[in-house]
């Protein structure tokens, strides 16, 4: 018997994948998210009774190292072409960033 080990981050994407994924892409907020403004995401979570204090500060924590993590969650169960569309804007805005941050 094979046994698969799930991580908070797991539940989490099972929580707010099908909600984000029925909302539809706003390019906005996957901006948001590409910013690290994740504290919409963090309310839902903390407010959802499922997860311990500390279990949102390790999501929290994971996420503003690396946004993605939060990004790619969210897709879970979207349909492939949603897929490529949203990692399509989410490498746009990486283009953004770095010529951002070189202009500077």
């Amino acid at each position: 018997m094979n046994v698969v080990q799930l991580t908070s981050g797991d539940f989490a994407a099972a929580v707010f994948s099908p909600d984000f994924v029925d909302a539809g892409f706003d390019r906005e907020a996957i901006a948001r998210i590409h910013r690290g403004e994740h504290d919409e995401w963090v309310t839902v979570l903390a407010g959802s009774g499922m997860f311990s204090n500390r279990e949102v500060a390790d999501m929290v924590r994971s996420w503003r190292a690396n946004p993605r993590l939060l990004f790619d969650s969210l897709l879970v169960e979207a349909d492939q072409v949603t897929k490529q569309y949203c990692h399509a804007m989410w490498c746009e805005l990486d283009g953004f960033s770095s010529y951002d941050v070189s202009a500077a």
